[in-house]
């Protein structure tokens, strides 16, 4: 009897693992693309990207020392057009987005605007980090 339950436990576990790693695979390596500082109340800011860097499929952002609320994110592209990114939520200083895919596939990143304002925050000021996934 204990025979099939082990088996059973076993195809779990090994399903799990190769699931986690499909995910892994898909989401690939987080690459940093670039940062910017929160320095007042209301802020825009534009992270330039080098078209050395590559063709990306999508991007997350990290905020570090303080909370943001991200009113609109824009992605221009190396083709001259751009696509609005929806986040229009707080994030707490330590967190980040979920991975956002970028329509079209891989795409050559130009910038990345942001419109935000701070949230509560002590001495440093918050920091908007950029990654990008191939």
């Amino acid at each position: 009897m204990a025979r099939p339950k082990s088996m059973w436990a076993s195809l779990f576990l090994l399903w799990l693992f190769s699931s986690a790693a499909v995910y892994a695979q898909r989401i690939g390596r987080r690459e940093y693309l670039g940062e910017a500082n929160v320095n007042g109340a209301r802020d825009h800011d534009n992270i330039v990207v080098t078209a050395a860097r590559g063709a990306f499929r999508a991007i997350q952002i990290r905020v570090e020392n303080g909370a943001i609320h991200f009113d609109r994110v824009v992605v221009h592209y190396g083709n001259g057009s751009s696509s609005p990114i929806e986040i229009r939520r707080r994030i707490p200083a330590g967190d980040q987005t979920r991975v956002i895919d970028l329509p079209g596939g891989r795409r050559m990143i130009r910038s990345v605007e942001f419109w935000y304002r701070r949230g509560t925050w002590g001495g440093r000021p918050p920091k908007v980090r950029l990654f990008g996934f191939r």
